[in-house]
């Protein structure tokens, strides 16, 4: 698929973008390659002409598409924000193992493990499967959330068997997000976490926002948002501002506003307003491009030209206070030409070796 989707770019754009997907130094020119094919495949399959680094703008820079659909035109620029990560070390946990912990059966938690010991031999998969299981069904989500904001650790239940020792902690799932049987169930892989999420869509926007001066036509940013545990609240802070609570000794109603540190509302001089809108979606690859709806955050500034919205975006936009979703006309899979269930077929299927005699 990604051959395919390579040789719909013109002539004079594959020896770049190839150049990129088989970067075996950077994993993270491969992503933003593989973010960009998407994307160009999600153009085209929405009944669009796309041309690629076409000059526009007063600065005379080449951002990434110039899109005309029905005969109206808008410039999307792409970029790829992976979660920086310090101090990580390779993954010491056997293929094997790591599978079965993602193959257990949880729709209320995420799971992070250490290693403590390593075996000699792969130990039995089963018995850690059945145990894991049977402590993760015996949690509750929203008594571990309340227990975890009075400052209790989170539950954590060691694991032992054929000379290996693994401790889990149970992370819980925000409740808009349980019950997925399809979800992974592994959360976080040893590594230490130093960033924030909405400073990191925030420096984003920034960054390609006012790189290409006046455009004159709708400008949207597409953010391949790769992160551990992505949140609409993150992103909503990042662009419309920290919503806030306030208190007020006269009536025992409190009121809701949005704190000036969002993207659209931060400035007063609409120094923002070329930016019509925000795509994000979250954690894009190969195994989640049917299953992502990419999201358009909307700009509030009255002068922003308005963006336009393809059928398989979803849309976020904000009212007075609190932001309207509307979710999308068409699943993602339709403007891609990919079946609703892709990947299909085996994961990993068995290779039978007939005897020759």
């Amino acid at each position: 698929m990604i051959n395919e989707w390579w040789s719909h770019f013109p002539d004079q754009a594959q020896p770049g973008l190839r150049s990129r997907l088989l970067d075996r130094n950077s994993d993270v020119n491969v992503s933003s390659a593989l973010w960009e094919l998407y994307l160009h495949e999600m153009l085209l399959g929405s009944g669009c002409t796309v041309e690629i680094e076409h000059q526009v703008g007063t600065r005379g820079k080449n951002p990434d598409f110039l899109v005309t659909r029905d005969g109206e035109q808008f410039v999307v620029e792409a970029i790829w924000t992976a979660q920086r990560l310090g101090d990580t070390v390779s993954n010491p946990l056997p293929p094997q193992l790591a599978d079965a912990i993602d193959g257990v059966l949880s729709p209320n938690f995420f799971v992070s493990y250490k290693l403590d010991r390593t075996g000699s031999a792969t130990p039995p998969q089963k018995r850690l499967k059945a145990g894991l299981t049977r402590w993760l069904a015996s949690l509750n989500p929203d008594q571990v959330i309340a227990e975890y904001e009075r400052k209790v650790p989170l539950p954590k239940h060691t694991w032992q068997e054929a000379g290996w020792c693994l401790t889990f902690e149970a992370i819980p799932r925000s409740p808009g997000k349980r019950g997925n049987p399809t979800s992974r169930t592994i959360g976080i892989h040893p590594a230490i976490w130093v960033d924030d999420e909405s400073n990191r869509v925030l420096d984003a926007v920034k960054r390609k926002g006012g790189k290409y001066g006046d455009l004159a036509l709708p400008f949207i940013v597409a953010v391949g948002h790769a992160a551990v545990f992505p949140e609409d609240e993150d992103t909503e802070s990042a662009l419309y501002g920290t919503s806030v609570e306030y208190a007020h000794a006269s009536t025992p109603t409190p009121t809701f506003g949005r704190m000036l540190d969002g993207y659209w509302t931060a400035t007063y001089e609409h120094a923002h307003s070329r930016v019509s809108g925000v795509l994000i979606v979250d954690n894009p690859a190969p195994w989640t491009w049917t299953k992502n709806t990419p999201v358009l955050w909307q700009s509030p500034d009255p002068k922003s030209l308005p963006a336009p919205v393809l059928p398989t975006w979803a849309t976020a936009q904000l009212g007075e206070v609190q932001v309207e979703h509307r979710p999308a006309t068409c699943p993602t899979n339709t403007a891609l030409g990919l079946p609703k269930n892709w990947p299909v077929g085996d994961a990993f299927p068995r290779r039978h070796r007939s005897n020759l005699s």
